[in-house]
């Protein structure tokens, strides 16, 4: 049997992009192999930040971080975000917190994600809250205590932030923190969902889907999944597939249940990837085949969905059953135009994943160099002399391993580039 998981998970980190007159979400970007020359707003950044100017070097950090007119370069970026976080800056401290959080450039260090955020929240700056927020709620390099997680997320909501009053209507959803109160997580996701939040829409959907807190009504459940779809939600696009696919609420439709379901697919959702597996398994709308069936079972258990793993692994043994050499044959890797628009999603993540563990590796062993280049600095004693002496030399080694690190960075950067300026056209999927 096949089950779907659709309550809004843990909330994501945000952090500031470009801009340091707006915070906005980010979408992680990557280096082209031959970098742009160095654009006039780079150039214009340089003097300033050099100066001192806190926002410029905030800026110049964007620049290097998600390698917009320069090579992607993370040690840049770290620095700049540090000389600007140095002087206060809240923006640069969110950013670093959000850089240690999540190990992009620099070893994952969740105490010193935990105290920028901290930091650059008690200034007031809303995503710097909300990221406070998600690790206490998560329990990240803190205790998890939903009480504080909710304080910080009302913190960040009161300043119109749509992702923190998404969360606050989640918790109101579900209880934490708080008595579970369904009309105050409608009117929450409601603000939310009229900032332009595809989340709390998707959340407006599935409550009206549920009857939660209101009588159930799947007319107005797909009104609001189709405005998160149309925004991109692809959690939105595979629960619209959902109900073509079993009916509820309208005519049973595979051709459009699977045509959304490859619309989420394509974005990498696990749910929508085991739902095609089981329609090919059982033959909904097309011909049964064992082959599609095992592979998008295998994307969607790849990515640890319990679900694809749970099928995938009854699936073989029902193949295995059928006699020799069946299951082998339905593992010969196979694919279709969804097939690989999903699969390219999952390469683009792993690379990215593999690039910013790299970039951290490397600063690791910069560290290293680092720490014995300068051990006994200042010192005269004849013993720390020769211990520096000595430490300079095992130095200049951790410095080789940091440049191994950084070429073969470079070199997935390459990759990354060829897989992310494909032809787009073959990651669009026709609208149902």
């Amino acid at each position: 049997m096949s089950f779907r998981t659709r309550a809004t998970v843990a909330a994501f980190f945000v952090f500031a992009l470009v801009s340091v007159a707006r915070g906005q979400a980010p979408v992680q970007t990557s280096t082209q192999a031959t970098a742009p020359p160095p654009d006039k707003e780079f150039y214009s950044l340089r003097q300033p930040a050099a100066a001192g100017d806190a926002q410029a070097q905030f800026a110049l950090a964007n620049h290097y971080y998600h390698g917009l007119g320069v090579p992607q370069d993370y040690t840049q970026a770290v620095l700049w975000y540090g000389k600007s976080a140095n002087q206060g800056f809240a923006p640069a401290e969110n950013q670093l917190g959000n850089m240690y959080g999540h190990e992009f450039g620099v070893p994952r260090d969740y105490k010193r994600a935990l105290a920028y955020y901290r930091s650059a929240a008690n200034q007031g700056y809303a995503l710097a809250q909300y990221n406070l927020g998600s690790m206490f709620e998560d329990g990240i390099g803190v205790k998890r205590d939903y009480k504080q997680a909710l304080e910080w997320y009302r913190k960040a909501a009161d300043q119109d932030l749509s992702d923190a009053e998404k969360q606050v209507g989640y918790f109101y959803q579900c209880g934490y923190g708080v008595k579970q109160d369904y009309a105050q997580a409608q009117a929450w996701y409601l603000r939310a969902a009229g900032h332009g939040n595809s989340n709390a829409e998707n959340q407006l959907g599935y409550m009206a889907e549920e009857g939660w807190g209101q009588p159930q009504n799947y007319a107005e459940a797909l009104y609001w999944y189709y405005k998160a779809a149309e925004h991109g939600n692809d959690t939105a696009q595979e629960n619209i597939g959902y109900m073509f696919q079993y009916g509820t609420g309208v005519q049973t439709d595979y051709a459009k249940a699977m045509s959304w379901f490859d619309k989420a697919a394509a974005q990498g959702n696990s749910d929508a990837e085991n739902q095609l597996g089981w329609m090919y398994q059982y033959g909904q709308g097309v011909e049964p085949d064992d082959a599609k069936a095992v592979t998008w079972y295998g994307l969607s258990a790849d990515q640890g969905n319990r679900h694809g793993i749970n099928n995938l692994d009854y699936f073989k043994a029902v193949l295995e059953e059928r006699g020799s050499g069946v299951w082998e044959t339905a593992s010969i890797p196979v694919t279709d135009a969804a097939i690989a628009r999903a699969q390219r999603w999952a390469n683009i993540q792993d690379l990215q994943r593999r690039i910013a563990g790299l970039e951290a590796d490397a600063k690791h062993q910069d560290d290293l160099a680092d720490q014995l280049e300068h051990t006994g600095k200042g010192k005269n004693d004849g013993i720390t002399k020769v211990f520096n002496a000595i430490g300079s030399v095992p130095a200049v080694k951790f410095h080789v391993e940091a440049e191994k690190y950084r070429a073969e960075a470079a070199r997935l950067r390459q990759e990354l580039a060829h897989i992310e300026h494909e032809d787009q056209s073959s990651a669009s999927v026709p609208a149902p």
